[in-house]
């Protein structure tokens, strides 16, 4: 037995070395699932917090500093630390894939952008741990900040600075492999919509973030090293922290929903076993989409006083959004019209978010208009729209794409019977939680209040919305144990699993080998692989001979900079209290961070090659299974 467990521990620790070290991005996507998944869980446990709070009059389960702190790290921590990493495993597991690569353009970036991301996200959550988290709300409004004691908004700004810059390298990333690195035959109006929409909300990260990092620079000054920025009495000014925050704010909700959509115009087609219906319109529309929302961010300041002219233009602005969407609407719609439909549980997510998201839109029309916004601002009819819009846009999306790309990340399949109760718990539990803050908020119930008092007519609604918050923690229980009795009865499945796989990624066999392709696809059209099965083939036509093919190593080093930038933060934080020890720890994490840069650079790292004759037995291996 003694030997057994010794093996065991040599293999538990060889697997963990493999992902602490791994550039491959099909490891990448699972380190952000697993990551994602555990933030999103955390948030998840914050909002159930928040609704038990909030399920009587006058109630005091928790208190109302501590109710600050938990709403503000839910909002935080749900649309940083879980909706963005969850949609980055399914663009590193699946993109590449799509587009005929081996890899992503800069694997070791790859890597990098990973672990920025998790030691932001554990050094933001640490400050449950270390005097209290930030209070602020989740844009953190720099009159609030600056008015926050202790060092709670200081873990906000240092976490999102070390986790949005690794999301900055990887949308960048993205950006060049989906330019440089498509197969033969992949032209843009060939490749698949959700291909599109990680090129734009990459693009849409490119120049979204690069705003809030000036932001937070500026935030980390005033509250550190005494500048003045944002303080009126030294001569700032607290609006310009509302304009920076959402001129990123706003762009972040379609670098949320374009990926969602992309999501589930893969599904769609799939289990309807139809062509997208109007791709070139659906490719422009997410174009559309993409420019049209950098020029909305001032709906969210219509109170802010910035006169009838710029509200009214903002307000055009947010309604011409609408256009775009509106024409994916009814291209879903149509897409199913007709189809020989089959109602998986990723399908059923598909259909549901239909109506869903369309709801979410609706509000946000009728907020789009400035003298109506000026009645619904911060109230709960605002908490019930952009919920319909997160949750029924991209967890909905999520939840979907968990269940169809599974096999495709993990080589199995998750329990339709499960699944579908999961989806019955969740998507009731969602509309109960929701649909009536929307009566809340228009009966006057204002946003981010700690309770709440009897006889105002707010009880039963609230109540409601509790069991609601509970049906759908249910839903996500039921959604653990079939991801538990899955990985533990591991029966594999082989090459396209739900038998209507369209494109490249269900060509290949499954688990998708360490290399993708062994030799790259020659792309004949849109959707390449029906049209591949269309001529009776099995696979893809490749593209070249079977030749070498070079892989990058592995490399510890993007982990050792991350955790070099988590230490240096703290020496950051803690030297504004004249902590003695803190120079000697940013000292010491910013040396670990530039000794592992410096060691990268002089390295001599070729990668390796994979030969044509190993490539061969693989083939042979394949053909005998």
């Amino acid at each position: 037995m003694s030997t057994i467990a010794h093996k065991t521990k040599r293999g538990v620790a060889r697997t963990m070395w493999e992902y602490l070290t791994t550039v491959d991005h099909k490891k990448i996507a699972i380190l952000y699932l697993i990551a994602g998944g555990f933030f999103f869980l955390v948030g998840g446990v914050e909002a159930m917090i928040i609704r038990i709070q909030l399920a009587v009059p006058n109630n005091d389960f928790v208190s109302a500093g501590l109710y600050n702190e938990i709403l503000t790290m839910h909002g935080t921590t749900m649309i940083f630390l879980a909706a963005m990493p969850l949609l980055f495993a399914f663009m590193n597991a699946v993109m590449p894939l799509q587009i005929g690569a081996r890899d992503v353009a800069f694997p070791f970036i790859n890597a990098l952008g990973f672990w920025l991301f998790f030691f932001g996200g554990l050094f933001l959550n640490l400050s449950w741990f270390l005097g209290g988290a930030p209070d602020a709300g989740w844009t953190s409004y720099a009159s609030l900040s600056l008015a926050s004691e202790g060092h709670g908004i200081d873990f906000y700004v240092l976490g999102l600075q070390i986790s949005g810059f690794g999301t900055l390298m990887g949308g960048i990333n993205f950006l060049v492999t989906i330019i440089n690195m498509r197969a033969p035959g992949m032209t843009y109006m060939r490749m698949p919509l959700f291909t599109w929409t990680t090129f734009i909300a990459s693009a849409l990260i490119l120049f979204a973030f690069p705003p809030l990092t000036v932001a937070l620079f500026m935030m980390m000054f005033d509250r550190m090293f005494g500048s003045g920025f944002f303080d009126v009495a030294m001569g700032g000014n607290t609006v310009i922290w509302e304009h920076f925050f959402w001129i990123f704010g706003h762009p972040e909700v379609y670098i949320l929903i374009l990926p969602a959509f992309g999501i589930f115009s893969e599904i769609i087609p799939t289990f309807s076993r139809k062509r997208l219906f109007g791709y070139s319109s659906m490719v422009f529309a997410t174009v559309l989409i993409g420019f049209l929302g950098f020029m909305v961010w001032a709906h969210h300041m219509f109170t802010t006083g910035l006169g009838p002219v710029a509200n009214a233009i903002f307000a055009v602005a947010t309604m011409a959004i609408a256009v775009p969407t509106g024409i994916k609407i009814f291209n879903w719609i149509l897409t199913i019209w007709g189809g020989s439909v089959k109602f998986t549980v990723p399908m059923l997510y598909a259909i549901s978010f239909i109506p869903s998201f369309v709801m979410g839109g609706v509000t946000g029309v009728m907020q789009a208009a400035a003298p109506a916004d000026y009645q619904f601002h911060d109230s709960y009819f605002i908490v019930a729209h952009f919920h319909y819009v997160i949750v029924g846009g991209v967890v909905l999306a999520l939840l979907g794409g968990l269940h169809f790309y599974w096999p495709i990340m993990f080589g199995t399949m998750l329990n339709e019977k499960l699944g579908k109760v999961s989806f019955a718990f969740f998507f009731t539990g969602f509309h109960l939680t929701f649909f009536i803050q929307h009566f809340l908020g228009l009966m006057g119930m204002p946003r981010r209040v700690w309770t709440f008092f009897p006889g105002q007519g707010l009880e039963t609604g609230n109540l409601v919305s509790s069991i609601g918050a509970g049906f759908m923690a249910v839903g996500v229980i039921v959604l653990l144990i079939n991801i538990l009795i899955t990985m533990v009865r591991n029966v594999q499945v082989g090459r396209d699993p739900w038998k209507d796989g369209r494109t490249l990624e269900w060509s290949i066999p499954l688990p998708v080998p360490f290399y993708n392709f062994k030799q790259l696809p020659l792309v004949r059209g849109l959707d390449a692989f029906w049209v591949e099965k269309m001529k009776g083939k099995a696979g893809m036509t490749p593209a070249e001979p079977v030749g070498d093919i070079h892989m990058p190593n592995n490399a510890f080093t993007p982990f050792l900079m991350s955790l070099g930038l988590f230490i240096a933060a703290f020496g950051t934080m803690y030297q504004a209290d004249d902590k003695e020890w803190a120079i000697p720890v940013l000292i010491i994490g910013l040396a670990i961070t530039f000794g592992a840069m410096l060691y990268r650079s002089v390295k001599d790292d070729l990668g390796y090659h994979i030969h044509k004759e190993e490539l061969l037995d693989e083939t042979d291996k394949e053909e005998n299974r």
